[in-house]
């Protein structure tokens, strides 16, 4: 099936009340793009593996939609034509040009398969559900990810300098707290190297699917690995319910910027003597967070690079 794609040009300013009006009309699914900078609060709700470069703001907004061939496209864009000049007595709506082209029906869902494979970490073998595990690979430590909706699938510099970190400290029976947990890797790895118990926390509702779904085609029951929503640095209901001093271990592969408020936090969800990994630290931000650590009360123990990103691992004694 083809769709008929439409991309209209207006500013910032306005791209809310636009995207709102062409939902009123009946279009669904509209994709907006512009190059306003990241608030504070949208940092701390990225807990990702790297922070996107984003160009400077020209002002301008693109939103795309979609018809499909069977729709009254004039009708349709007559009306949105019209919405939009009655808007612009109100407010900046820009030019208002919009493209038209034709775009091919395509599987969204499973068409990033082919760009995901395989691959090692040390000797940990990485693998989507739809690969199968070589005879050769028999004696690797496995773990199935499937990248979804949540992030984390351990390509990324700063997840494999965790999960080295993880596997140096966890000698068996650990109770281990992840914080930003996504797709859930970092605390499966740790049971499957060896601790009894994992707790992730995450702002985004899509990690407990993500995790469980992980976790299903891992083999990990759901008594194993528990999955938490919200913000533990200021949210006190979610501090209680992760408990305190009871992890030995507390992992944390986020921005820099998170980091340095989580960690005088984080402390009192540790045991004394726990281990505090943290990782997605780009290298011009590492005195940053060592100075956070060290003002916690924490010893730091290690730092470890990879590329341009920094792990630093403490102590709470």
């Amino acid at each position: 099936m083809r769709w008929n794609q439409f991309r209209l040009t207006t500013t910032t300013e306005a791209e809310d009340i636009v995207s709102s009006m062409l939902m009123d009309l009946g279009i669904q699914g509209v994709q907006i793009e512009d190059k306003v900078p990241l608030t504070k609060e949208d940092k701390e709700q990225m807990f990702v593996d790297i922070l996107p470069d984003m160009p400077e703001d020209d002002g301008k907004a693109y939103l795309t939609f979609y018809l499909d061939e069977g729709e009254d496209k004039g009708t349709i864009l007559m009306k949105v034509e019209k919405e939009l000049e009655e808007m612009r007595s109100l407010l900046n709506v820009g030019e208002c040009t919009i493209e038209e082209s034709q775009t091919e029906d395509v599987d969204w869902v499973n068409n990033w398969k082919k760009y995901f494979h395989q691959f090692y970490i040390d000797d940990i073998l990485v693998i989507p559900s739809w690969e199968k595990v070589d005879a050769k690979d028999g004696d690797k430590l496995v773990i199935h990810i499937d990248p979804g909706t949540a992030f984390g699938t351990g390509t990324h510099e700063t997840t494999q300098l965790c999960i080295r970190q993880l596997k140096k400290y966890v000698s068996g029976g650990e109770r281990i707290l992840d914080v930003g947990c996504g797709s859930g890797i970092l605390g499966m790895l740790a049971l499957k190297f060896g601790a009894e118990y994992s707790v992730g926390t995450d702002l985004d509702p899509c990690a407990i699917d993500a995790t469980h779904e992980n976790m299903e085609v891992n083999g990990i029951a759901k008594e194993q690995y528990e999955v938490m929503i919200g913000n533990i640095i200021d949210d006190k209901a979610v501090q209680d319910a992760v408990g305190y001093e009871r992890y030995d271990i507390v992992a944390a592969n986020i921005l820099a910027d998170v980091l340095v408020p989580l960690t005088p936090v984080i402390v009192h969800q540790m045991k004394a003597g726990g281990i505090y990994i943290t990782s997605g630290i780009i290298d011009e931000k590492e005195t940053v967070v060592t100075e956070a650590v060290r003002a916690a009360g924490l010893e730091i123990l290690e730092v470890n690079r990879q590329g341009e990103w920094v792990s630093v691992t403490a102590r709470k004694n």
